[in-house]
């Protein structure tokens, strides 16, 4: 397939901020759980000794409580997406997880020291009363974020492959559950048809139809309602969509793929799988982009009179402008400009090729070719990261020229943006950095951006950045 153009649409592309505010309406679940372990404790408190304002042991025991809340609850998936699954399911993870939280509470070994010291009345209306408003605060929270989608906003296009008896019930609950917000805009034909889907319009007639048509349109999800036998198809398309910022979905199981974050759910009680998603998602997102900001302000205040010092340099040693901007791929195929300090001469390229830097360059100035060795010229990316156009740990972004190159001869390459371009990356630390002149190069540097991917968290974010500040300067593979 093409890289994504600028005159191709992307499903929901233009609701992206409104998909970010659902996911931090997920970090805000997070934080009205504690505040409700802790309202529901002051609560119960109140109605057992008529005080305002818990007194030891009780603080004590509350803070102890929260930890646990904090440790257990995400182990019980309680904040994962719940897109399909019934309220009545995850109210019963919860009153599990709630009462394994209060368990371990009395298992143990130092607050079975203090029994003696607390009401026991108290403690049963605290744990009542907790699940009681645990559980209005979660059906409230789905009202609100399924009305919202409810309405068309934070919703999904979703096109569905395979007019099957799975495909049917896929688009009968979607009907049925507005606040899933899944809008199947568009059913495609395929030999293991049974029947059109009622209602649904018919985009095309034929697989390769509908793959020729992804180079104008690209819908946010694409489920494929097929047969086990099928098996040939789905490979097919998944390497057909291979390039696109897509996700997906198999109905019922499928196995022997090259997966990324790939998950098993139900929707409305049928079966589904993720083929292939981005583990960077939903809270994720959020927790990363505050990451990046938090981590690039600090950084930038730190360095800014290093950044001066470079400005003066280039100017003194070279004429031209200080910044060099070049176009880019971001998340999801979208052109972004990427901003670095100039570090060749004033150069006009053909146009349609971007030729790149190698040993002995004579376009490269002496001044540059320090900053490119020490990947100093780098640094004026920290503003595109503010800009929310890059992360400070993700795959280096490569030329446009060098995308539509490459895609063609590297499997699976345009995966890589599936999370926003880096400053450093894994595939950085690892040596893959410079000149990718040979097409293994490229293929090494691509199989460690996906682990990246596959493999995301910030602790290995915030390794990846320690690393890069005590060795990653200066390299003899960047020139």
């Amino acid at each position: 397939m093409l890289l994504i153009p600028d005159n191709v649409r992307v499903s929901g592309a233009g609701s992206a901020f409104l998909s970010k505010y659902a996911a931090l309406l997920d970090i805000v679940l997070r934080v009205g759980d504690v505040a409700i372990v802790v309202l529901a404790a002051q609560l119960s408190y109140w109605a057992c000794f008529g005080i305002v304002g818990m007194e030891v042991p009780y603080d004590s025991v509350v803070l102890l409580t929260v930890l646990l809340v904090l440790l257990v609850f995400p182990a019980f998936g309680l904040y994962r997406s719940w897109r399909g699954e019934s309220v009545s399911i995850e109210i019963g993870r919860l009153a599990v997880a709630w009462l394994l939280v209060s368990a371990l509470l009395v298992m143990a070994e130092w607050i079975v020291t203090l029994l003696k010291h607390y009401s026991r009345e108290w403690f049963s209306i605290w744990f009542v009363v907790t699940i009681l408003m645990l559980a209005g605060y979660r059906v409230v929270a789905r009202r609100v974020l399924g009305s919202i989608r409810a309405r068309g906003i934070d919703s999904r296009d979703v096109v569905i492959i395979g007019a099957t008896d799975a495909g049917r019930k896929i688009v009968e609950a979607a009907r049925k559950y507005r606040w899933m917000g899944l809008d199947v805009i568009g059913q495609v034909h395929t030999d293991f048809d049974q029947d059109s889907i009622k209602d649904v319009p018919v985009l095309h007639s034929s697989i390769e139809g509908f793959i020729n048509s992804l180079q104008k349109h690209v819908p946010d999800q694409i489920w494929l309602a097929l047969p086990l036998r099928a098996e040939a198809l789905i490979q097919q398309i998944l390497e057909a969509t291979s390039d696109l910022p897509t996700t997906i979905r198999l109905v019922p199981d499928m196995f022997g793929y090259e997966l990324i974050h790939n998950s098993a759910a139900t929707l409305a009680g049928v079966p589904v799988i993720t083929l292939r998603g981005s583990r960077i998602d939903g809270h994720s997102r959020i927790i990363k982009a505050v990451e990046d900001r938090l981590l690039a302000s600090i950084i930038l205040l730190m360095i800014s009179p290093l950044l001066l010092l470079i400005a003066v340099g280039i100017k003194l040693t070279s004429r031209g402008p200080i910044l060099f901007k070049q176009k880019r791929h971001g998340l999801g195929g979208i052109v972004v400009e990427v901003w670095k300090f100039r570090s060749m001469r004033v150069h006009a390229e053909t146009q349609g090729k971007v030729t790149q830097a190698t040993r002995g360059d004579p376009r490269i100035t002496p001044f540059g070719r320090f900053l490119r060795s020490s990947s100093l010229d780098e640094l004026p990316q920290f503003f595109n990261v503010l800009q929310g156009h890059m992360s400070i740990v993700g795959p280096r972004p490569h030329a446009v020229e060098h995308n539509d190159h490459y895609q063609k001869l590297v499997s699976r390459y345009m995966q890589r943006h599936s999370v926003k371009p880096g400053i450093t990356g894994l595939a950085q630390i690892n040596g893959c950095r410079g000149e990718t002149d040979s097409l293994e190069k490229m293929e090494r540097r691509v199989n460690f951006d996906l682990k990246y991917i596959r493999n995301w968290s910030i602790w290995l974010d915030l390794r990846i950045i320690a690393i890069t500040a005590v060795r990653g300067f200066f390299d003899k593979n960047s020139y």
